[in-house]
């Protein structure tokens, strides 16, 4: 854990800026694409002021660090989407605090959600976690498996199934970077083709946020240009 936040609201202010340049740039409106701060080991005061300047979705790769947070942070109301590994053992507390979830990758996971997601809390937004790629050590859905993981979890009822994430492995120059996040949209597409109804695409980060903008993001994942390198 960091001693002393970094974050400023400068930091926020370039983020939100590079986001509006690689939009207009793609010929969007800016406001399709939303800022998810990730704020993974970040102090609880490092979060609380990034909300006092107006951030209002945080995004946790941890059970406990985020549960913790969204304990300790109940005002203003903030948006919280888990963004990590999920194991079955940690579900419910998942499906109990977070509002989104973006790395289900298999049935059990989606199945667990669904049966522990409370019911005063209306149904819990998905992405299903792609694979584009040798990506040793994350989790994620061979594309080959997407339309029938996207029709099982379409059927569930606490779930409410809203687009595809992914994580490719960094690489060096735009061109390279836009790949995996065309892919990405290329999939998105394609199961819209099959009748989902899809409107997001949580991908880009804080190196490559311009690329995936400009490929179709509609989520961006940014810490450290937020935040701060992490200690």
């Amino acid at each position: 854990m960091l001693t002393a936040p970094q974050f400023s609201p400068e930091r926020l202010a370039a983020v939100l800026a590079r986001i509006e340049a690689a939009a207009r740039r793609a010929g969007r409106d800016p406001a399709t694409v939303r800022l998810l701060a990730v704020s993974k080991q970040q102090p609880v005061e490092a979060v609380a002021a990034a909300a006092a300047a107006g951030q209002r979705e945080f995004g946790e790769n941890y059970v406990r660090e985020g549960v913790a947070k969204i304990e300790a942070l109940r005002e203003p109301p903030l948006t919280w989407h888990f963004i990590g590994q999920l194991q079955a053992n940690k579900t419910r507390d998942v499906a109990g605090y977070f509002q989104w979830v973006h790395t289900v990758d298999r049935e059990r996971i989606a199945t667990r959600l669904d049966a522990q997601r409370p019911h005063f809390a209306g149904p819990i937004d998905v992405l299903l976690q792609v694979r584009l790629g040798d990506e040793v050590g994350k989790g994620g859905a061979e594309p080959s498996d997407l339309p029938r993981l996207a029709e099982f979890v379409a059927r569930l009822p606490r779930l409410r199934l809203r687009g595809l994430m992914c994580i490719p492995p960094p690489v060096n120059g735009e061109s390279e970077q836009r790949r995996p996040f065309a892919r990405l949209r290329e999939l998105l597409e394609g199961l819209k083709a099959r009748g989902h109804r899809l409107d997001t695409l949580s991908m880009g980060m804080s190196a490559d946020l311009e690329a995936a903008v400009l490929e179709g993001a509609t989520i961006v994942r940014v810490g450290t240009a937020v935040f701060g390198p992490r200690d």
